[in-house]
């Protein structure tokens, strides 16, 4: 099958990588150290960009969690993804059928990736990590990786795309680990933080037996003493599996007992739903559902797949350190899902439900069927010149030098689990949301001059525990991996730093050449628009669930004629197609007229609500108004207007794409 051809292929490419790379000292112009999702499309960049490059993979695997298990995309505003990142969800949406998709399976994101390292045929050292670096004069001027062989890798610049900012460490580039207090930033949400979300109810002891301290601690409670609301520690929040589990029979795998399964880490499960009965595993568990039947599983409630408290040595341990952490929370998430299927003490009917999932035989043919991707959340962060903090997510602060937009809630899961007032409580969970897009500075992917002048560090990014977990989702790395290699290839051909790069460069680079490739840019015309947005009658502006910063609607049913009108600036003659953003928004009218004017007719096209359907965590879905024929200099236009509607009309975004 089709699975099997790929991991045949690159189990070849893992033995010709070696035999490619011992020996002498390997010499590129850019070395990514990470394949992650973000290592990849920096590798892809580069060397569209006419760079020798070389990617290094400690694992056998590229794509990190995206091709892991992360298939429910975490994104805020599409209107945040741009360049190759927005690419790989438009071949996956090509793959799938759809002009973009969000939402896909493990295998699917792995072809994916590979598509992008074949048809640049970017060198990848799989297998190797990192054991030190050298500098002279603030530049790295090689790294030692060692495998199955000690590899030297010389480079002009060096890009650490890995999500533990290992690149970055060994070459002694100052960085943080853990919760800056709020003091430190002046911040509101970061440090500790005991709140409501993802807790326990109250109630829930927390003694082996019930009401006797003396019998010692439930598995997996800390006897660690709260501290101040906002405080600061090293607390890592904690890590898990994004899980794909399959209901076909056909393609299943049993979910067996782990070989060192052990139930009492499972006590605190029973004891919740004793207190609070759940009708369904959605309740402890964050079922997502992927195509063909698949799933992406996520933690969800008081206990779930967070393995909370048990990763703090994962920053700063060694690799053999780091296996068994990562083999522990395997461990401890495989019998999980053993514990709820098989244990007499859950719940029937949930035990019933459970048993009707099964690992899937296509995927991660060969690791057992099981993601080779922890999902490390946070590591390191690196401390560079400029930290993005809660004020920059808020809107509070706003940079001049963006290389990239943000635009998810400030995300941080529990870092531990305790005894407050003779309960059991987790603690460290924030979700704070309710703002829009946000640029990310390019001096927060930079270190400082003293430190380091050829490195960029597009995932282990200069930002608050707080900013971060805003920041930290895979479609903004993959936006960050593109730019900090623009940045790289910009370096290397004006002969500076990183530091003294010309930013206008890169960004008019980003802009012009969005895909690396010298194809012709889409052109995106937004109603916050002024200049290619007219406006007749008087609409509402929105800004929950909109594509950019807001979006104009009309719930008037037509009573008053109103419209917008949306004009493109054409630079270059073409079959362009159109799209227009219709976002999810209650009592939508069940048909919305668009007219297009190609520079000859008026064309009308009819936008039904029942032809959009609108999956994952996007705000809407891009729906196809046709093909057309425009010319530079024309004046074209699409116009949204409110005529014969029955409910809400919205005009929020177009886009037109050159054939």
């Amino acid at each position: 099958m089709k699975v099997k051809r790929i991991v045949t292929a690159l189990g070849c490419l893992l033995i010709v990588s070696s035999q490619l790379f011992a020996g002498a000292p390997k010499e590129v112009d850019v070395c990514i150290y990470g394949g992650t999702s973000a290592g990849v499309i920096a590798a892809y960049t580069a060397k569209k960009l006419n760079k020798t490059v070389l990617l290094i993979e400690p694992t056998k695997h590229l794509g990190g969690l995206t091709s892991g298990g992360l298939g429910y995309t975490d994104i805020g505003n599409k209107y945040a993804i741009s360049g190759i990142s927005r690419d790989f969800y438009r071949r996956i949406g090509t793959h799938y059928g759809k002009f973009e998709q969000w939402i896909f399976e493990p295998h699917v994101a792995s072809e994916t990736f590979a598509q992008y390292i074949k048809s640049a045929k970017v060198d990848v050292l799989y297998g190797h990590h990192i054991t030190s670096a050298k500098k002279e004069n603030g530049y790295i001027t090689e790294i030692t990786v060692e495998g199955n062989d000690a590899q030297v890798v010389r480079a002009k610049m060096f890009i650490d795309c890995s999500y533990e900012g290992d690149l970055m460490a060994k070459a002694g580039v100052p960085y943080t680990v853990g919760r800056e207090a709020n003091s430190d930033y002046n911040e509101t949400y970061n440090g500790v933080q005991l709140r409501n979300k993802h807790q326990f109810p109250d109630g829930i002891d927390p003694y082996k037996t019930p009401g006797k301290p003396e019998s010692g601690l439930v598995w997996g409670i800390s006897p660690e003493k709260l501290d101040a609301q906002g405080s600061g520690d090293k607390k890592v929040q904690s890590y898990n599996f994004r899980i794909c589990l399959t209901s076909d029979v056909a393609n299943q795998v049993p979910i067996t007992q782990p070989q060192d399964y052990d139930a009492s880490r499972y006590e605190l499960l029973l004891r919740v739903l004793d207190k609070t009965p759940a009708k369904d595993l959605w309740a402890f568990l964050k079922f997502d559902l992927m195509p063909n039947k698949k799933t992406d599983i996520n933690n969800n409630g008081a206990f779930s797949t967070d393995m909370i408290g048990m990763n703090y040595n994962y920053p700063e341990a060694d690799y053999a350190t780091r296996k068994k952490i990562i083999s522990d929370h395997e461990s401890y998430t495989k019998g999980l899902l053993y514990f709820i299927g098989h244990d007499a003490r859950m719940p029937q009917h949930l035990r019933q439900e459970m048993l009707k999932w099964g690992y899937p035989k296509d995927e991660y043919t060969d690791n057992g069927h099981w993601s080779p991707q922890l999902y490390v959340r946070e590591v390191r962060r690196m401390i560079g010149d400029y930290v993005m903090t809660q004020a920059n997510c808020e809107g509070k602060e706003t940079v001049t030098d963006g290389v990239g937009m943000a635009a998810y809630t400030m995300d941080s899961h529990n870092c531990q689990r305790i005894v407050v007032n003779g309960m059991v409580k987790n603690e460290g969970d924030v979700q704070i949301g309710g703002f829009g897009p946000y640029p990310i500075s390019y001096r927060s992917i930079i270190p400082k001059a003293t430190d380091c002048k050829n490195l960029l560090v597009p995932v282990c990014l200069s930002a608050t525990h707080i900013a971060y977990g805003s920041i930290r989702m895979e479609p903004v790395f993959m936006v960050l991996g593109q730019s900090a290699a623009t940045a790289a290839v910009e370096a290397i051909e004006h002969h500076s730093s990183v530091q003294d790069v010309p930013i206008k460069k890169v960004r008019e680079r980003l802009t012009s050449n969005p895909l690396a490739d010298n194809s012709i840019p889409e052109i995106l015309v937004d109603n916050d628009d002024a200049a290619h947005v007219t406006i007749t009658g008087d609409w509402k502006k929105d800004k929950r669930g909109s594509y950019g910063p807001s979006m104009f609607t009309d719930n008037s049913k037509g009573s008053v004629a109103k419209s917008i009108r949306f004009s493109p600036e054409i630079i270059r003659n073409g079959t362009y197609h159109i799209y227009s953003y219709v976002p999810k928004v209650a009592n939508l009218s069940g048909t919305t007229l668009v007219k297009i004017f190609d520079g000859k007719k008026v064309n009308e096209v009819k936008i039904t609500a029942d032809a959009i359907r609108v999956e994952g965590q996007t705000s809407g879905e891009w729906v196809d108004l046709g093909a057309y024929r425009l010319s530079k200099g024309q004046k074209a236009y699409v116009e949204v207007n409110n005529d014969k509607a029955d409910g809400v009309v919205v005009a929020d975004a177009m886009l037109f794409i050159a054939k």
